[in-house]
């Protein structure tokens, strides 16, 4: 038996397979990086008695660090400093430090910070009910190279008998785009979900495609479309023409209205910003007789464009 060094502990099969477990542990963080939920508070309106009702939608951002003050406040700095002064020598007051080893900045090359949990809430405000989407968890998840449809969980009616979770799906984000396009859904189902009120519907992604973030889509409307034949009698039959719709998002981008120096990259109080409407840019005409024996012109979109 190999002798032991004076107070060393004998490793047993059980310390080395927790030694094993703990290593495997760290390796599998060091892989997957650091992804936590972090505070993001939105405004979403009033309620019934005019007060304004703000959500904490949650954010997935990276870094497990913390904010500590290594320094005293700079010597000299008098009470009758101005506010002004005192905010832009604080931040030098503050430095990144963590608890224990370097922190980890974020999710390892190939992976991405996103939701792992999203549910649904319902708030009653004086404009009617809106739904809102809170995240609950984040996670370091696999980025495909490829545009394709990737898993999105989403929780109806939460805590309630009627709680349904369904793979509402999303776009996966390829680091590499081509030429400016983006990955974006190109076509939808639509699936019935039991609620408190009857039924809802659920918009569910199919298919997701390179595109450029505000394009057109296919949208198929059906129309009578009345006609004389040869002999001069009316005939009617079914009329389909895609006059499309416009898909996507145009940001303008939002900014931070408070940051908080202790947790870096929270920020508790969001400016949205203005964002542009993905709207049709260019378009055609379809004009037509119907059973009423009026003229009947249909408008037909043929590109879109980010506008105000």
């Amino acid at each position: 038996m190999a002798s032991l060094l004076p107070g060393a502990l004998p490793v047993t099969q059980a310390s080395a397979g927790s030694a094993g477990r703990l290593q495997e542990g760290l390796n599998l963080f060091a892989k997957l990086g650091c992804c936590r939920r972090q505070v993001h508070h939105l405004y979403v309106g009033r309620d019934l008695s005019g007060s304004p009702v703000r959500v904490d939608v949650g954010l997935c951002g990276t870094g497990c660090g913390v904010w500590r003050k290594t320094s005293s406040p700079s010597p000299g700095f008098s009470k009758q400093a101005s506010m002004l002064d005192f905010l832009r020598t604080r931040k030098d007051r503050l430095s990144w430090s963590s608890a224990g080893p370097e922190p980890v900045a974020g999710c390892a090359p190939g992976y991405g910070c996103e939701p792992s949990r999203v549910r649904v809430e319902d708030h009653v405000l004086l404009e009617g009910v809106r739904q809102v989407e809170v995240i609950e968890g984040c996670q370091c998840s696999a980025t495909p190279h490829a545009c394709l449809r990737s898993p999105a969980l989403k929780t109806f009616f939460p805590g309630s008998p009627l709680e349904r979770t369904l793979d509402v799906g999303k776009c996966s984000r390829p680091p590499h785009a081509e030429d400016g396009l983006f990955c974006v859904p190109t076509d939808f189902d639509s699936v019935l979900v039991k609620s408190p009120n009857g039924h809802q519907v659920v918009r569910m992604l199919r298919r997701c495609a390179l595109r450029e973030p505000c394009h057109r889509v296919p949208h198929v409307e059906h129309y009578a479309e009345v006609t004389l034949n040869a002999a001069g009698e009316k005939m009617e039959r079914l009329k389909e023409i895609d006059v499309g719709r416009c898909l996507g998002r145009c940001d303008s981008g939002s900014s931070s209205l408070l940051w908080d120096w202790q947790t870096p990259g929270n920020c508790p109080a969001w400016d949205e910003g203005a964002s542009g409407r993905c709207a049709p840019h260019q378009y055609e005409t379809h004009t037509f007789r119907i059973r009423t024996g009026e003229l009947r012109t249909v408008f037909v979109i043929r590109t879109c464009k980010c506008g105000a």
